[in-house]
């Protein structure tokens, strides 16, 4: 890993933090909205993120197993809610995703851990389903009345912070072991997944700060 990556990779943690302040600093901005629930993610995932980086200096646990079966499940799950439950306004989509990505857990158990042919199934289908929710998403605001005035809707940033991130980096994910058979590629897709990281929660902070309560 490049000093540069190291770089990106603090000023991942860095932009999370940030996030997760914007939500707390503009806490009057979302009161009473169901966008409370993503500030208190916003904090969860920081304080995983600061506890899978220093915890390791006191205590011994297993940190690839805290992040994929613990921390992981929990962002898809609260991103479907977001998108499903309340963008949308499909609580059977919310639970019917929910349900196919914790049933993704057994193949990728039973079969994909064991061969090298995807890094992560459950980590891919669950992206998969989020890229179905993310154009669901921007079919809405494409169809919306007040379009031209996109700056103001909170989900427009999460959503092309989601678009970067998750949907950008699909492919690196899920083919993670043949491109490290190519580490050029696979070095310049790397850091691409923490620049998408940084711009993605840069996004949740311009969210709370030019989005506007009442949009519709």
């Amino acid at each position: 890993m490049s000093d540069f990556q190291l770089f990106l990779q603090s000023c991942m943690i860095f932009a999370e933090g940030l996030a997760a302040l914007a939500s707390i600093v503009f806490f009057k901005k979302i009161k009473g909205s169901h966008y409370i629930y993503f500030s208190i993610f916003l904090i969860f995932i920081f304080c995983c993120e600061m506890f899978g980086k220093f915890a390791e200096n006191y205590i011994s646990y297993p940190k690839n197993l805290f992040f994929n079966y613990f921390v992981i499940p929990i962002e898809f799950i609260f991103f479907y809610w977001l998108y499903a439950y309340q963008s949308l306004k499909n609580k059977k989509l919310f639970f019917l995703f929910s349900a196919l990505f914790l049933l993704a857990f057994i193949p990728n158990e039973l079969y994909f851990v064991k061969n090298k042919h995807i890094f992560s199934f459950n980590y891919t289908f669950g992206s998969l389903l989020m890229m179905f929710l993310v154009i669901m998403e921007y079919y809405k605001q494409v169809n919306s009345e007040n379009i031209l005035n996109f700056f103001k809707n909170r989900m427009f940033y999460i959503n092309l912070g989601v678009t970067l991130f998750y949907i950008g980096t699909l492919p690196f994910w899920a083919f993670y072991f043949q491109l490290l058979e190519h580490m050029d590629i696979w070095s310049l897709y790397y850091s691409y997944f923490l620049l998408s990281g940084i711009m993605m929660y840069l996004l949740f902070a311009s969210s709370f700060i030019w989005g506007k309560q009442n949009y519709t």
